[in-house]
């Protein structure tokens, strides 16, 4: 047993997860995959490591890796407003509060572009981190975005475009464009560009009947710390996929797609992305503007979330930039974001190195969760063979 193995051996031990997934890897490949733990907390079925997680928000640095082939092919202006695509989208309204009940809006000072949309900076935020966007939600009686459909993304704006950096749907309606600028649907469009030349076969917006199996059951923590088995899966078959939410992986397959990214854009004899354009999606987008504590306003659903506290960190095309050292881990420049189950990932161009790290619960930023992100990445650095 590798530390690595008893990274995840102590997570199971601690109670952090029923089962948890993990893998690293470098430019030249994975060199771990490991699995402990059970699928399912009340069965005896073990975790493996071709089990299938519902990955959610780390489905928003493919789609952005998406938006960029179409960067590439002229198909897609990142700086042209959204309406040039999606005329609707310009009838969306700044939420300003209430009257009572009564939402106050009015017209944002700007249109929001492409590029604000894959980095949090148009407007649009989650009902999990704020009060204002839940509450809009429970009076005019919408759907979220987890509906799978337009209505349940079109959200007001609680900000003008490009004023400050926070966390929503944006993703969601970049798929939207990904969809109209290619003329396919986003599913197919990904699958075609990205996980069939990777090879990522058990990677998708729809987990097959004949995998299912293999999927991992959901939990909910507890007040007691326990963990209870709950159903949450993406819709099926919907009338929108969502960009920022809706894939199905395996560690193995978005180890593969970071691996591309480690390399320039191509891994395994595919060239997904030149490597001028993986330079430029991973540079700092949001100029002076800063990655912010996400404070819950639904710790059912998500405790606070912010990763490295007190650091400088910026936002990219596809993730999030911690602009300074993590002692024992990551280097400055790295790159990393996070599912909504706990699933969280992290590249480190300057190190060539990668991780993964998969459970499947809620609340979001569990501590203990957290804990065993941050041991096993430890792990990963302390262990780096010379060969990797």
């Amino acid at each position: 047993m590798t530390d690595l193995d008893r990274v995840l051996s102590r997570a199971i031990a601690a109670g952090a997860s029923a089962g948890v997934v993990a893998a690293a890897g470098s430019a030249k490949g994975i060199f771990y995959l490991g699995a402990a733990g059970k699928r399912r907390i009340d069965d005896d079925a073990p975790m493996t490591t071709d089990s299938i997680f519902r990955i959610f928000s780390m489905t928003k640095a493919i789609a952005g890796v998406a938006a960029a082939k179409l960067v590439e092919r002229g198909q897609l202006d990142l700086d042209a407003p959204v309406s040039d695509y999606l005329p609707e989208f310009a009838d969306l309204q700044v939420l300003v509060g209430f009257d009572g009940d009564t939402p106050i809006l009015r017209a944002p000072k700007r249109q929001a572009t492409v590029r604000q949309l894959a980095t949090h900076t148009s407007g649009l935020v989650y009902e999990f981190w704020n009060a204002n966007i839940k509450k809009y939600l429970e009076v005019m009686d919408r759907p979220g975005f987890l509906s799978g459909t337009k209505l349940g993304i079109s959200y007001p704006l609680v900000f003008d475009p490009g004023e400050r950096w926070d966390y929503g749907v944006g993703m969601d309606w970049l798929g939207l464009v990904i969809e109209k600028a290619s003329g396919k649907r986003l599913d197919a469009f990904c699958r075609d560009e990205i996980f069939v030349p990777l090879g990522m076969s058990d990677t998708g917006f729809e987990c097959p009947p004949e995998k299912r199996s293999r999927l991992v059951s959901v939990h909910a923590r507890q007040e007691d710390g326990s963990l209870v088995p709950i159903t949450l899966d993406p819709p099926s078959n919907p009338e929108i996929y969502g960009a920022g939410f809706g894939l199905y992986s395996t560690a193995r397959d978005y180890m593969t797609f970071l691996l591309m990214l480690l390399n320039d854009g191509s891994y395994k004899g595919a060239q997904i992305l030149k490597p001028a354009t993986v330079n430029y999606i991973l540079q700092n987008h949001i100029d002076e503007l800063e990655v912010v504590n996400l404070v819950t306003v639904n710790p059912a659903v998500t405790h606070d979330a912010e990763f490295f506290p007190g650091m400088s960190k910026k936002h990219s095309l596809i993730t999030m930039i911690n602009m300074e050292p993590a002692r024992g881990m990551r280097s400055a420049g790295s790159h990393c974001w996070a599912g909504a189950l706990n699933t969280y990932f992290w590249f480190d161009p300057l190190n060539a190195i990668a991780g993964v790290v998969l459970m499947q619960q809620i609340p979001f930023c569990d501590p203990l969760c957290t804990d065993v992100l941050v041991d096993f990445e430890k792990a990963v650095y302390a262990y780096m063979p010379a060969s990797v």
